[in-house]
């Protein structure tokens, strides 16, 4: 019968219901027949052996029905952590595609005029993309190896701009072997340099702070930006990690951002 279950082949579970309904109704109206009372008392007058093996049946009846019930339940929700998984794997990979095409087009506009800092800068952005597509596809990676992907990044366009950023990272780690999920800081520092530093001649900055325990990691990212250049359209990065956060973190996350006086502040903090 487990198996007919597992398969849904329903028939065999039709024919057991039909079964079980059916034969204490038939007992019971042979009995009120054959007594001509109006009520008996179900197997009252049956010898013990048939009333025990009818107890038995309807005992192994209820444990079948239990354990298929514990079987749906474990169907469900193995296909919700799938369905999560999948989600979370999609949004992955909206992180960061059109920063690389925007650099390997730099790159194919730089290779004549210096060749050196091409080469300096497809290293770089070869240790990113390798970042993106190995580690990031891991649930779970250290807090050393992400902030080495954020310093990457941070280093990458310090070389492809011909202008000073100030650009200032201030960490304090208590352990960096902390694990967290990949990908989820670079979306603010992404937004940083694309809204802020991009549309900014001069004056463009990016504060960072990251401080980490083995009780919360809390990161915290401010950037100015030009308003007559921000796009019209709301974009998908900030809804990418709030649905990332939702799925990976739920309840032990906290994100908050605030824009104002040409200044983006961002804050999240995740918690154990």
């Amino acid at each position: 019968m487990i198996t007919f279950l597992k398969r849904n082949n329903w028939l065999p579970v039709k024919i057991i219901v039909l079964i079980t309904i059916a034969v204490p109704m038939g007992i019971t109206v042979y009995d009120l027949i054959e007594t001509g009372e109006n009520s008996v008392v179900f197997l009252g007058d049956y010898h013990p052996d048939v009333a025990m093996v009818v107890v038995i049946y309807y005992t192994i009846l209820l444990l079948l029905g239990i354990y298929w019930i514990i079987l749906q339940l474990k169907s469900l929700l193995k296909l919700k952590n799938e369905n999560t998984k999948n989600e979370l794997s999609h949004l992955k990979s909206q992180v960061n595609p059109h920063f690389f095409f925007n650099m390997l087009n730099n790159l194919y506009g730089m290779v004549d005029k210096d060749t050196e800092k091409s080469k300096a800068l497809i290293l770089k952005l070869s240790d990113l993309m390798r970042y993106s597509i190995y580690e990031g596809e891991k649930e779970l990676v250290t807090l050393e190896e992400e902030v080495a992907y954020l310093q990457n990044y941070i280093e990458l366009h310090k070389m492809r701009y011909h202008k000073e950023i100030d650009v200032q990272f201030h960490i304090d780690i208590k352990d960096e072997k902390i694990q967290l999920m990949p990908l989820l800081f670079i979306i603010l520092l992404e937004n940083a340099f694309k809204h802020g530093v991009e549309n900014l001649r001069e004056n463009a900055f990016v504060h960072i702070s990251l401080h980490a325990s083995h009780q919360a990691i809390n990161f915290d990212i401010a950037n100015n930006f030009d308003a007559s250049e921000l796009p019209s359209e709301k974009g998908i990065g900030l809804e990418n990690l709030q649905r990332r956060l939702a799925l990976a973190y739920p309840k032990k996350h906290t994100f908050t951002y605030i824009q104002e006086g040409g200044i983006f502040k961002a804050h999240l903090q995740l918690r154990k």
